[in-house]
């Protein structure tokens, strides 16, 4: 019996933000859970980077940066640290994260609670000069200060401090706890961001080889001329990627009724089939030009493997941590192993985007013939 096995009950016992804060201390102890499973079938290549595998931690997880190193110990190929905003925040009152056990589901309404840019920058640092050789890749999610009087700024100050730190950056502008934060989506006011924020990173004093890749990460509740109106613009100015997708405001008939009225954004398996048909979606409009980072309700390799068919070429997880623990990283690793190999892929990023192609039923009809 593994040690969260031991600590699992005690965890569930306790209220979500008290036992998230127990377990960052167990990771700084060194104790956490450890796994080098390693296959060249899941390595990807993107944007000059190589990642070990497809597999990341999503945003939320470590909000200050404090535990990269005992994270990718636990087999992530990568891990994405944040939000982070400029100036420290306290968020949103508490309470403000619900558990939906039967439904392992989870609502919060966190609103980027955090230390602020500068404690942030000292950590990564720390991370860095401690780690020459780091067991993955370090992806760091931006944000805005909830009183910011200049969203633009507040991203742009995260850009320029981050650039020369981070493998790849993200821009969020979908959580759905900051006012007026989902506003960016809208078309003009996206497109002055990403233009910006592209000519903020690329100032910053490094070799072009260096600077991040830029990313935006979305919502799952937009609709569908939203969604044409983000991929054109994602396709035009060649940004590096979309993450698809953030937590949904949505209140499935499944969620628990004491639930209903919670404000917050919603993760976990209710949010699984809208996070999936939301990459579909982004996958089909970009027409498979842009990559994209699968996020939303994945605790199975199946839904893993199911996300890299649909067009993601990376794959993160949180939720699924908070009911299947740690071993969850090991076993969706080992089964997106054997999908490949059951496949007939060479590698897995074969794979990605294969059932909108029609290339996973080709595959399938070789590897039986």
């Amino acid at each position: 019996m593994n040690l969260y096995s031991c600590i699992k009950p005690l965890l569930m016992m306790l209220e979500p933000e008290p036992a998230h804060k127990f377990t960052l201390r167990l990771l700084k102890t060194g104790l956490g859970p450890k796994c080098n499973l390693d296959d060249p079938a899941l390595k990807m290549q993107l944007w000059g980077r190589e990642f070990k595998n497809p597999l990341g931690l999503a945003a939320g997880f470590d909000k200050d940066a404090e535990v990269i190193a005992p994270l990718l110990d636990m087999g992530f190929g990568f891990v994405e640290a944040g939000t982070v905003t400029p100036y420290p925040q306290a968020g949103n009152p508490m309470p403000r994260v619900f558990r939906d056990a039967p439904n392992r589901s989870v609502i919060n309404r966190m609103g980027f609670p955090g230390a602020g840019l500068e404690a942030f920058v000292a950590r990564v640092s720390d991370f860095r000069a401690q780690n020459a050789l780091p067991k993955g890749l370090l992806g760091i999610n931006i944000g805005m200060n909830k009183d910011t009087n200049s969203a633009f700024e507040d991203y742009r100050q995260g850009v320029i401090a981050l650039s020369g730190m981070a493998d790849y950056l993200v821009v969020n502008i979908s959580s759905p706890n900051t006012p007026g934060l989902r506003d960016l989506q809208k078309e003009a006011a996206l497109e002055q961001l990403i233009v910006g924020l592209m000519a903020a990173r690329d100032s910053v004093d490094i070799p072009d080889i260096a600077k991040p890749p830029l990313l935006i990460k979305v919502a799952p509740d937009l609709d569908r001329r939203q969604k044409e109106s983000i991929a054109a613009l994602a396709v035009r100015h060649q940004l590096d990627g979309l993450v698809v997708s953030n937590t949904t405001v949505d209140r499935p008939d499944r969620l628990a009724v004491a639930l209903q009225r919670e404000a917050g954004g919603l993760s976990g398996a209710l949010l699984r089939e809208k996070a999936l048909q939301t990459l579909r979606d982004f996958y089909a409009l970009t027409e498979g030009r842009i990559t994209l980072v699968g996020v939303g309700g994945i605790s199975s390799a199946e839904e893993a493997w199911q996300r890299i068919c649909a067009g993601a070429s990376l794959v993160q997880v949180y939720t699924g941590l908070v009911y299947e623990g740690p071993a969850l990283v090991r076993n969706i690793l080992q089964g997106l192993s054997e999908r490949v190999a059951e496949s007939g892929f060479a590698s897995i990023a074969e794979a990605v985007g294969c059932d909108m192609t029609g290339q996973c039923d080709l595959q399938k009809e070789n590897s039986a013939a």
